[in-house]
C-alpha cells in the first residue's frame, strides 16, 4: 500500500477531531446569552458596555469560583471610531473554566464612592462546567 493511500484517512480522521473539539473561547455580551455551558479548559469571555468617565465602574461581586478562575483583570477599551471624550466604551474580563460544577458570575455598574446606592445595572449569569 502507497503512504498517500494511508495518508488520506489519516488526515480525514485528524480533520474530523478537531471539529469535535469544543471552541477553546466562548464570548458572552449579554445577560440573555446565559446560562453558558463550558467544558473545563474553556475560556470564557465576558465583554460588558462601560463608560467610566461617568463613575459608574463595573464591580465582580461573585465570581464562579468554584469554577472558573479569573484570567486577566477587567481591560476596558474605547472604540477607535468614536472620536469623542468620554464616549462609551466596552470593559472585557478573561475567566478560564478550571473544575467541573456550577456557579454564578454576577457584576454590578455602580459608583464606587457611594456603595449604598442600588447598581445602576446588573450582569447576572449562570455557569456550568462539566
Amino acid at each position: 500500500m502507497s503512504p498517500t493511500r494511508l495518508l488520506v484517512p489519516l488526515a480525514l480522521s485528524l480533520l474530523a477531531a478537531c471539529a469535535t473539539q469544543p471552541k477553546q473561547n466562548v464570548t458572552v455580551e449579554k445577560q440573555s446569552e446565559c446560562p453558558v455551558q463550558l467544558r473545563s479548559g474553556q475560556n470564557l469571555i465576558v465583554t460588558l458596555p462601560s463608560n467610566p468617565t461617568t463613575g459608574y465602574r463595573w464591580a465582580i461581586q461573585d465570581s464562579a469560583g468554584g469554577v472558573l478562575h479569573a484570567l486577566s483583570p477587567e481591560v476596558y477599551s474605547n472604540p477607535e471610531d468614536a472620536g469623542i471624550v468620554g464616549s462609551a466604551g466596552i470593559s472585557t474580563w478573561r475567566f478560564q473554566a478550571f473544575a467541573a460544577g456550577n456557579g454564578r458570575l454576577r457584576l454590578t455598574s455602580q459608583q464606587p464612592w457611594a456603595p449604598e446606592v442600588l447598581p445602576v445595572d446588573t450582569f447576572d449569569c449562570a455557569i456550568s462546567v462539566n
